[in-house]
């Protein structure tokens, strides 16, 4: 059982060694000692990284819901599941029991059922962050069916190209959401959607913001009367190992967005694992991941981790911004939460705040702080350290990705020090190796190179759905036998990775490759600097020169910007060198963003290299009208 739940540094490297010496009779104890299973497997694990194919548990059958919800009934019946805190803090917040979280799952699965949907069927899930949008992805798990929960800010055009190509055959949607002060038509971005998806055979609709909405007879109708009618119990549908549980899209850096195909045993024990040791979850917690479930985020640490763990998991509707940007330490305060999860996008715009926002509210509950999406910059990695945590909750700064189903490196609180932007140390089972150009392993410490994962791990996605080709060129044909994230790293003298960014992202100039995130750290640094992003553009004598478009706060709007990019680059030369000066400094009012804080930098490459002609598809970013206003302004 020790093995379950980590509690020192010296335990850590003892089950560390343990499950790289020997995964599968690792992960096979775990897999025994902490879930249900209706058939135990006949093979812990087989793989072949050249096909690539990989089977956890195969031979097994379980239902996922049956571990995340069904076996807590009779210890925690009465427990709050889930904690909704809505998006106007007057609406009261409402605690749903693990007895209560069965009986509405069961209620939707057969109302599933009942308009046709089968085990293998896929279903869309385009709901804001609402009771609803968990209780239907624990009911397509139930019956059986592979849900695709498409992110509820995503365009009309985003969305018809997931159901298509996933061929969903019923969406799930609301009449609208709340997002701050604004309602956003939700049903009418489902319709104009569905014009061109001719599989979608019925939509079910939840009353959020109780607006007039168009309903198509026939195939549209309100879900709360179905609901209503429907009985309260489910047998769960055995599922084998290797079925699928969900397909997410991920938007590559190129082309069309990659269907993630997640399975369902393996998924299940790793997120419930790292859920438990990432988080050091204790039974009384109340934990808190600000994601939401559109991304892997909170699919694996909103939903399942924690669920599965009997968790009390919160799902909040709002923004940090609304009423006020003391919104999320104002949730925190009143539900006393014990472990916060976050992303530096997020941070970073608190930081920007008055510290009164923060200052006002008890905090004294906070256990464990958490950062997800990118890697945090030292300037925001210290405010939320000295700010949130008042230097008494370690900060967990985990690095993983949609593909990977579950937190790849990350500190243990309590167990691993921590140092300001280093994900530090692989977490259990993990085995990353660093590689150089040439498709070595540069083995030792203090050396960068390009990530990968040399063994698989439970909850790695399979496949991209109906493309397996395109799953093995993106991510199993850079490197023989390994797994490329994508993304550059290095390994300090203690064996500490620190996550440089994408490896598109490391930019050459003059024979010095030079990765993007220790520049714009360097740069936010500055007193001025709210946020920075640096790509390179073409430069005759260097090869690469380095752009930097620069966000400024509210005290930099009056300052006279020659002497600012000036001492902008004094401070890159200070900290990194001459060598990764900016060639060119845009002060721009915004970034033009991915919905879940990622910068898209191939826009910026293009707007630096003079390159504007075809820009790509734009309808996914959070701000597209910020593009025109860097074009107009670019030097």
């Amino acid at each position: 059982m020790s093995n379950y739940h980590i509690k020192h540094l010296e335990e850590y490297y003892q089950v560390y060694r343990k499950s790289v010496r020997n995964p599968e009779a690792f992960w096979e104890e775990i897999a025994e000692e902490h879930f249900v299973w209706r058939k135990r497997w006949n093979n812990v694990l087989s793989w072949d990284f050249k096909k690539p194919e990989v089977k956890w548990f195969d031979g097994a059958q379980l239902n996922i819901t049956e571990n995340c919800i069904d076996r807590h009934l009779p210890t925690r019946g009465d427990k709050t599941a889930i904690l909704f805190e809505p998006n106007d803090p007057k609406e009261e917040a409402e605690h749903i029991t693990y007895r209560q979280l069965h009986q509405r799952v069961c209620k939707m699965a057969n109302v599933l059922l009942e308009k046709g949907i089968k085990k293998g069927d896929r279903v869309c899930i385009y709901l804001p962050m609402i009771p609803e949008l968990a209780v239907s992805v624990l009911a397509c798990a139930r019956i059986g069916a592979i849900h695709s929960v498409v992110f509820a800010g995503f365009s009309s055009n985003a969305l018809a190209t997931r159901i298509n190509d996933s061929d969903c055959k019923l969406v799930i949607t609301s009449d609208g959401s709340y997002r701050g002060a604004k309602t956003i038509d939700l049903k009418g971005i489902v319709d104009k959607a569905l014009e061109g998806c001719p599989g979608v055979e019925t939509v079910l609709v939840a009353k959020r913001i109780h607006s007039n909405i168009d309903m198509m007879p026939q195939r549209d109708h309100w879900l709360q009367p179905l609901l209503d009618d429907a009985y309260g119990d489910n047998v769960a549908e055995i599922m084998n190992a290797e079925d699928p549980l969900f397909i997410l899209y991920t938007s590559g850096s190129t082309g069309r967005p990659k269907g993630m195909v997640h399975t369902t045993a393996g998924y299940m024990v790793y997120t419930a694992y790292t859920f438990k040791n990432v988080f050091q979850y204790r039974e009384e917690d109340v934990y808190w991941c600000t994601a939401d479930i559109g991304w892997i985020t909170g699919h694996s640490y909103i939903v399942y981790g924690p669920l599965a763990n009997g968790a009390t998991t919160v799902m909040f509707e709002g923004i940090p911004s609304y009423p006020d940007f003391g919104r999320f330490w104002e949730v925190v305060q009143k539900h006393k939460v014990t472990q916060f999860y976050t992303a530096p996008t997020a941070i970073r715009a608190l930081a920007k705040e008055n510290l009164d926002y923060v200052e006002k509210y008890d905090l004294s509950s906070l256990k464990v702080l958490g950062s997800v999406g990118e890697p945090i910059n030292e300037e925001a990695w210290h405010w939320y350290n000295n700010n949130v945590g008042k230097k008494r909750s370690p900060i967990v700064d985990t690095w993983w990705q949609t593909e990977t189903g579950g937190i790849m490196i990350s500190p243990i609180p309590y167990v691993t020090p921590t140092t300001p932007t280093y994900a530090t140390l692989p977490f259990i089972g993990i085995q990353p190796a660093l590689m150089d150009e040439n498709g070595q392993e540069i083995k030792g410490n203090q050396v960068d190179g390009r990530l990968c994962i040399k063994f698989p791990w439970p909850s790695m996605a399979r496949t991209i759905w109906g493309d397996h080709e395109r799953y093995r060129d993106t991510y199993f044909s850079a490197y023989k036998d390994m797994y490329f994230t994508g993304d550059g790293a290095l390994r300090d003298a203690v064996g500490y990775y620190r996550i440089t960014g994408r490896v598109d992202d490391v930019i050459i100039v003059s024979g010095h490759n030079l990765g993007t995130a220790p520049i714009e750290d360097s740069i936010n640094e500055h007193p001025a600097v709210a946020e920075s992003a640096i790509v390179g553009f073409p430069h005759d004598v260097k090869g690469n020169a380095l752009y930097g478009y620069i966000i400024l706060k509210e005290t930099g709007e009056s300052r006279d910007k020659n002497n600012l990019r000036k001492e902008i680059n004094q401070q890159i030369t200070e900290q990194i060198g001459p060598i990764a000066k900016l060639d060119k400094i845009q002060f721009v009012s915004g970034l033009p963003k991915t919905r879940s804080g990622k910068i898209m930098r191939r826009i910026l490459r293009k707007i630096a290299s003079g390159d504007t002609s075809n820009l790509g598809d734009t309808s996914t970013l959070l701000n597209p009208e910020i593009v025109q206003e860097i074009m107009d302004e670019a030097l």
